[in-house]
């Protein structure tokens, strides 16, 4: 029962133990009490009542009770850290019977031993039990030791194994009511569809044995641990760090498993690792190496030891020993059979190129390529970046570039399983080494026209395809609305200066219920189904038009430049110089929205030209006089491309990647095209250039005031031509994707737009920050423009910095003026920039906004 309902389970045997039992039943009490306070509570309470329950069971002399406490005990014992304490009570358990009895400690021993790490003795356990509990007809021990096989063939690779044994297991668990055995085999699943390399139905099986435990009330450290695994391979490291140290407190506070402890501390060392802080993983993982080596866990103890050295080496702690460190965990990781060996061995190969010792690297680079052939996507990637190192040491370019174009394919294929645009994008992170050393080689043996190639070939990938759309889920939307609804209460709660913690924290829980579900949709979408050509883009480019695109190598900015049928390539300046330059004009920018700061002016002029030396150098000189596309990295996504001297009073537009840019190119309009206009609340002007719109776009749809509403909006919205939105939008930095625009009845977020089955041909967002994004992946931007852009929007007109309300208004109706002219949004923006007036305040605003794509 302890596995079925918990808590129920404890309590039966509390009121046991109230009634003077004998012997016997006493024992069998203290034993269950023993088993819930190991799995969910103290561990040394455990210990107690287990040590109890075992001379109750000698005190009534049966040596299958006996066997069957000592079996309990031992695997509480290694919980602890004490392993040679429970490996001997496990041992004395299997010498006290036979048959049956036996084989169910035989099951708790091979147990102990996938705790341990030692997989071969804990699968030769496990197989001598399933044969005997079978032919006893003991469902619920056979499926348990089907789970547990399985569980042992993941931590050993064989994917195909596990996934024979978890279903065979789950067969079995629906006949039972082990509430419990079945919560843990729904999470076993995710962890093997983890291992097949599908994120989504991890997180979504992972998601549902949390409400599985939820309902039975029991802590669920080792899901956390598997969450965390899964968590990282989507790109969500730092989320994968928080869920790991809020376990660990959890399990400090009740005194809890040591072992699970130390299995924390080591998913929450890689995490911080990912997620860039070194000297976190260097101390979490420290921990977790001292304790698994008192707990005698050796399999673990490697791991550990590889997370360590990995990141000391991040904080730039390369040297000799580190080479040979890092070498013999890897020849221990290939010992235990263990699928991070091939890590391990890059890790070693990268360290001994950086010393420069050639034959040390060899070595050790050809051991970690061994996996680019087999195994899943990520192993796979391991496998090929080793390739390319060792390709780059011998001097091959082309062995280079081969390797970098099969490991990112491998990724590409891996990054189209999944459904949302968002682990899409942190999934490109995987390929950017690989992606950097094609550029590289490209950059040194190629020409310019071979980097654009390169430097397209992981550039704004989430953008290459609409994300997954759920097909009708009832569940997302009622979140989608209860959402909404909350967030417009705290919104006017705020305005009356009212207290709204209790909204916050709902409105909190439901952005994860809507995150989570959009996570579990896979991926539908075959990708963009051809390579980006040269050719092509040179040919789609007018006689005066040039494509500018910036690639970044060694912190350096290189302008490629085309048009007139070429490539040519300029450096620029430092990556760094740019970035602070970009923020010294973003706080301009905010100053100048406020009148009375004139004086600025001539300061944002200045920090314009310095980043025209640093983003364009050289090229600056060769545009010629027509239209200029820009084609920035992602962390340049906040610079104001019309400030820059060069550009000022020239018709640009800005784009991800110059293969989103053909693909907006050759977007066409919709027929019978709609114009819709939408005015939300609480606007200094009150959207004033709507009514005049309404006016010059005769039969416009108009939604203002109580018509404002989302489920309106999106409706209009849907196949528009053009859409002009006037309302506050806000960033969200920590969660780009709910980035939003107020409306009537609350806000519309990314996750709104992207049930869209066509965004609007044209779109124009008339109000501060529409234009910002999160830099994520290898080159990726999450936002609210980046959402429209795959999903048939040609031309968007954004704003990345706070404007002045009341200067929007004329901007917006001389661009509007302009399209109704017959011009493109770069063209109209352009116009409307030179007929504002020429003071601080509308030049400024003028600035502000950007035009995206090509319409």
């Amino acid at each position: 029962m302890v596995f079925a309902a918990p808590n129920d389970a404890l309590a039966r045997a509390e009121g046991v133990l109230d009634a003077d039992p004998s012997p016997l039943r006493a024992s069998v009490a203290h034993q269950v009490i023993g088993i819930w306070q190991r799995d969910w509570g103290d561990i040394r309470i455990a210990l107690h009542h287990l040590r109890r329950a075992r001379d109750l069971a000698a005190r009534a002399e049966s040596a299958e009770r006996e066997a069957d406490v000592l079996a309990t005990l031992g695997v509480a014992l290694v919980h602890a850290g004490r392993t040679q304490q429970g490996l001997a009570a496990l041992e004395r358990g299997v010498e006290r019977v036979s048959g049956h009895p036996r084989a169910r400690v035989l099951f708790r021993r091979a147990y102990a031993r996938w705790v341990l790490g030692h997989h071969r003795e804990a699968l030769e356990d496990v197989r001598r039990a399933i044969p005997v509990l079978r032919q006893a007809d003991d469902v619920i021990w056979t499926a348990r030791a089907l789970t547990l096989r399985a569980t042992v063939h993941l931590a050993l690779g064989a994917v195909d194994r596990a996934d024979a044994d978890f279903t065979a297991a789950e067969t079995l668990w629906d006949t039972t009511g082990q509430e419990h055995d079945k919560a843990d085999a729904v999470e076993s699943r995710g962890l093997a569809a983890f291992r097949s390399g599908d994120i989504p139905a991890a997180l979504r099986l992972l998601d549902e044995a949390e409400e599985r435990y939820a309902k039975l009330g029991t802590p669920t450290f080792m899901l956390s641990i598997r969450r965390c695994e899964v968590l990282m391979a989507a790109g969500l490291a730092p989320e994968a760090l928080a869920e790991a140290d809020a376990a660990i407190a959890v399990l400090d506070r009740i005194g809890g498993q040591s072992t699970r402890k130390a299995e924390l501390l080591l998913a929450a060392a890689t995490a911080a690792r990912l997620a860039g802080d070194a000297h976190t993983a260097i101390a979490r993982a420290d921990m977790a190496v001292r304790l698994f080596t008192g707990q005698r866990r050796p399999w673990w103890e490697a791991h550990a030891r590889l997370v360590l050295i990995e990141a000391r080496v991040a904080a730039g702690r390369g040297s000799g020993r580190l080479v040979a460190d890092t070498a013999a965990v890897a020849e221990r990781l290939a010992s235990f059979g263990a699928p991070a060996a091939p890590e391990a061995s890059l890790l070693a190969g990268r360290i001994a190129l950086g010393l420069g010792w050639r034959a040390d690297a060899e070595r050790h680079l050809a051991l970690a390529a061994r996996s680019r052939r087999s195994g899943p996507p990520l192993a796979r990637m391991t496998g090929w970046a080793a390739q390319a190192l060792r390709a780059r040491a011998a001097g091959s370019g082309r062995g280079v570039l081969e390797a970098c174009r099969r490991g990112l394919d491998v990724l590409d294929a891996h990054r189209m399983t999944l459904g949302a645009s968002e682990l899409r994008a942190r999934a490109s992170a995987q390929g950017a080494e690989l992606a950097a050393l094609a550029q590289q080689a490209s950059l040194e043996s190629g020409g310019p026209r071979r980097l654009l190639v390169w430097s397209e070939r992981w550039r704004a990938t989430a953008l290459s395809a609409p994300p997954t759309r759920p097909p009708a889920d009832p569940q997302l939307q009622s979140d989608l609305t209860a959402f909404r609804e909350i967030a417009a209460r705290a919104e006017a709660a705020r305005m009356d200066a009212r207290p709204v913690p209790a909204l916050e924290r709902e409105q909190r829980r439901l952005e994860r219920e809507i995150r989570a579900r959009t996570l579990h949709m896979r991926g539908d979408a075959p990708g963009d189904g051809h390579r980006f050509d040269p050719g092509r883009l040179l040919d789609r480019l007018a006689d005066d038009v040039r494509l500018v695109e910036l690639a970044v190598l060694d912190g350096r900015v290189q302008v490629l430049l085309c048009g007139q049928g070429r490539v040519r390539r300029y450096e620029a300046g430092l990556l760094a110089e740019a970035e602070v330059e970009a923020e010294h004009v973003q706080a301009g920018l905010r100053r100048l929205a406020h009148p009375g700061a004139e004086a600025r002016l001539p300061v944002v002029e200045a920090a314009g030209r310095r980043l025209e030396e640093l983003l364009l150098g050289p090229a600056a000189a060769q545009l010629g006089d027509g239209p200029v596309v820009v084609v920035p990295p992602a962390r340049l996504h906040r610079v104001p491309w019309a400030l820059l001297p060069s550009l000022r009073e020239r018709v640009v537009s800005v784009s991800p990647s110059a293969s989103s840019w053909l693909r907006a190119r050759e977007t066409e309009p919709p027929p019978r095209g709609r114009h819709v206009l939408v005015r939300g609340p609480g606007l200094a002007t009150g959207g004033a250039e709507v009514p005049h719109l309404a006016v010059r776009y005769g039969g416009a749809v108009v939604l203002e005031h109580a018509d404002a509403r989302v489920p309106r909006v999106l409706e209009e919205l849907d196949g528009a031509e053009l859409a002009h939105i006037a309302a506050h939008g806000a960033f969200r930095a920590d969660s780009p994707l709910f980035s939003s625009l107020r409306m009537a009845d609350g806000p519309i977020v990314v996750h709104d737009f992207e049930r869209l089955a066509r965004s609007p041909y044209r779109i124009i967002l008339s109000c501060c920050d529409t234009a910002r994004f999160a830099s994520v992946g290898a080159d990726e931007l999450l936002g609210l423009v980046t959402a429209l852009l795959p999903l048939g929007t040609a031309g968007v007109v954004a704003c990345s910095a706070p404007v002045n309300d009341a200067a929007v208004v004329p901007l917006m109706l001389a661009l509007h003026k302009g399209l109704d002219a017959g011009l493109s949004l770069a063209e109209a923006l352009r116009d409307a920039r030179s007929a504002l007036p020429a003071d601080a305040l509308h030049r400024a605003t003028g600035w502000a906004f950007t035009a995206f794509g090509a319409a």
